[in-house]
């Protein structure tokens, strides 16, 4: 892994492949680090001649801290988005999307594949919208338009995603906090072994931890609004995969994204819920390679 400066802060990041084949940029989704997107899966893309780069956000894992002097309102904030009211967030999805062109600018590329996971997605489009000619194509997972009639998560899922665990300093704690998370937004139809998901998850707390930017993300994502007039913009050839069985972001919310962006496919995948387990990852790597071997035919 390596670092680069990108927009004031540093953007830890990994390439992986080969230099010279085309380059598909991984975006993680809220408070998820680089490593959450499954080796197999990134090794997959890259056996069917891919160079995959994968990055931690900024205020998640290894990349640069925004830091505050006064902690923000969450609540304030969501009161503030429901009466159409400007909500005050340090940076929103428009300066994450920048941190991305930005990293590709730093590694020398032109043009990339763009592949987002829950806020990630929305970050991938806000990229394919905002960045066409440097956008080869899109494929958001997961994610949301920010339609807030579409968007809203089953209350026992929102429950699991705002609680805290029962002691933040102690990362026994935290794991066992973020296992109970994956429980309830974890796919019911490709479940995830549960010492897998044990050691995946303690491999990320040990790597960082920084609630503070989770909440610091979540704000950006409020502070961005309902983004369906700026999907109208995007050009690029955009896939967009989304669980049927989604708690956290329903599949409403994945079909409202491919309504609102011309030419989308979508693939709903039953069985499917908030994560990547890896039963799943070999039929998401072979459709985001068909994806985008598609777009390199043309």
């Amino acid at each position: 892994m390596a670092s680069v400066e990108v927009n004031g802060l540093a953007i830890e990041y990994e390439s992986l492949g080969k230099p010279s084949d085309p380059p598909i940029v991984l975006i993680m989704g809220l408070g998820m680090q680089l490593v959450a997107w499954p080796e197999a899966f990134c090794q997959g893309l890259v056996e069917r001649g891919f160079r995959v780069i994968r990055f931690d956000n900024r205020d998640c894992g290894l990349s640069g801290r925004v830091h505050l002097k006064k902690r923000p309102n969450l609540l304030l904030a969501i009161a503030s988005a429901w009466l159409k009211l400007p909500v005050r967030a340090p940076y929103t999805l428009n300066e994450m999307a920048d941190d991305t062109v930005g990293l590709l600018d730093a590694l020398g590329i032109a043009r990339a594949h763009i592949v987002g996971a829950s806020m990630g997605g929305m970050i991938a489009q806000v990229v394919a919208a905002r960045f066409p000619h440097r956008t080869l194509s899109l494929t958001s997972i997961m994610s949301s338009s920010g339609n807030p009639k579409v968007s809203r998560s089953r209350p026992r899922a929102m429950r699991a995603l705002l609680s805290k665990p029962s002691d933040p300093n102690d990362p026994e704690q935290v794991v066992e906090h973020l296992i109970r998370l994956f429980g309830v937004i974890g796919s019911p139809g490709y479940p995830t072994d549960q010492g897998e998901l044990r050691r995946r998850i303690g491999r990320g707390v040990r790597r960082a931890y920084h609630p503070a930017g989770v909440l610091q993300q979540l704000l950006a994502i409020i502070a961005s609004g309902d983004r369906r007039s700026l999907l109208a913009k995007i050009t690029a050839p955009t896939l967009v995969i989304h669980g049927a069985d989604d708690p956290l972001v329903p599949v409403a919310a994945g079909r409202d994204t491919a309504h609102h962006i011309k030419g989308a496919k979508l693939m709903v995948i039953d069985g499917m819920a908030h994560d990547l387990p890896p039963g799943l990852l070999p039929t998401l790597v072979e459709a985001i390679a068909a994806h985008c071997r598609q777009v390199q035919t043309r």
